[in-house]
Parts: C-alpha cells; sequence; structure tokens
C-alpha cells in the first residue's frame, strides 16, 4: 500500500541553506523509491484560513518501509537540520487508499 509523507509548512526565512535542504531531501527521496506529488505554494484556498500562506510538501512511496528507511537514513537525518529557523513544519505520514 503506498503510504504519504505530507508536510505542511510556513516559510518564514527562506536561505540558501533551505534550497540545499530542498534539493538533497528531493534527491534523498527518489533514492528511497518516493516521488512527488505536490510540492508548493497554496494555489487557492477555497475553505477556512489554515492554510493561508502555507506550502504543501507530499511524497508518494512505495510502502511503509521506504518511507522509513528515507526518514531515518543517515543523510536525511545529517541534511534536517538544513532548515532549522527557516520556517514552521508539520509533518505526517499517511497509508494511502490503493
Amino acid at each position: 500500500m503506498s503510504v504519504y509523507l505530507v508536510t505542511i509548512c510556513e516559510i518564514t526565512n527562506f536561505s540558501e541553506a533551505l534550497t540545499e535542504y530542498a534539493d538533497i531531501s528531493a534527491k534523498l527521496i527518489e533514492e528511497h523509491g518516493g516521488h512527488y506529488v505536490v510540492r508548493g505554494p497554496v494555489n487557492r484556498v477555497v475553505e477556512g484560513s489554515l492554510l493561508n500562506g502555507k506550502t504543501a510538501i507530499i511524497a508518494k512511496f512505495p510502502n511503509k518501509e521506504c518511507i522509513d528507511n528515507f526518514w531515518a537514513s543517515e543523510e536525511y537525518q545529517s541534511t534536517k537540520h538544513k532548515r532549522d529557523g527557516t520556517g514552521i513544519y508539520d509533518i505526517g505520514i499517511f497509508e494511502g487508499v490503493d
């Protein structure tokens, strides 16, 4: 069953380190069998206000093992700090409905 890594964030300090983090994490997601489904700011909020000014990043992985291996990998863990101080990040893992 597919599994999704969902991030909703509010970027408050776009930096070179954040760009490096985005590039490295994209490579690592692909290396662990994932790919982006959504990666960018909200296009239009149609109801509510929680998504105003937010960016969504949704990566699809083929299974839980792949997403767990990505998240726990030494490469990702040693890169994750590059987004420190750049915004507010809420991240969760969701099972798909294959």
